[in-house]
């Protein structure tokens, strides 16, 4: 004879399931709401996503790491390709990136930021030096608060 569930197990296992499916659904949001940060952060400063360089820092997964499945960056990536975004990235684990069609190569870090009209620290690798990339950067939007204490009004958080 087989063991019947209590109704509170089965309650318990519907809140877990829709926990689980509320945090795919945040997690899958992620992308637009940082292109949407990006994009009032070009706005403050009177410039349209459209047509604008987005320089992005970090591509990888993770933190020191070369691996960019499942990455992050990718998703923000395509979002930016799709709204016109003209694109370009550091990343000094990541050499070589494909991706929607684009074959890119990471540039140096501090050329590539004064080179944007505004940067975007996707993942905060501890080679990345936060001074001379917010010196570097005219708009910066900090996805990952790398730039935790650090006050300057091209700065942007999530």
């Amino acid at each position: 004879m087989g063991a019947i569930a209590s109704p509170l197990t089965r309650s318990t296992q519907g809140i877990e399931a829709r926990f689980i499916e509320l945090a795919g659904y945040i997690n899958g949001q992620m992308p637009n709401f940082v292109v949407d940060k990006v994009q009032h952060a070009l706005n403050e400063n009177r410039k349209p996503l459209r047509d604008s360089k987005i320089h992005v820092l970090g591509v990888a997964y993770k933190k020191n790491i070369e691996d960019v499945r499942e990455s992050p960056a990718l998703d923000i990536i395509h979002v930016l390709k799709q709204r016109g975004a003209q694109l370009s990235y550091s990343d000094p684990f990541v050499p070589h990136l494909k991706i929607d069609g684009l074959d890119m190569y990471s540039e140096d870090v501090i050329v590539g930021c004064e080179r944007a009209d505004c940067v975007v620290l996707v993942t905060d690798h501890a080679a990345f030096d936060a001074d001379a990339i917010l010196a570097a950067s005219p708009v910066l939007v900090d996805t990952r608060n790398a730039f935790k204490g650090m006050k300057s009004e091209k700065l942007f958080r999530l």
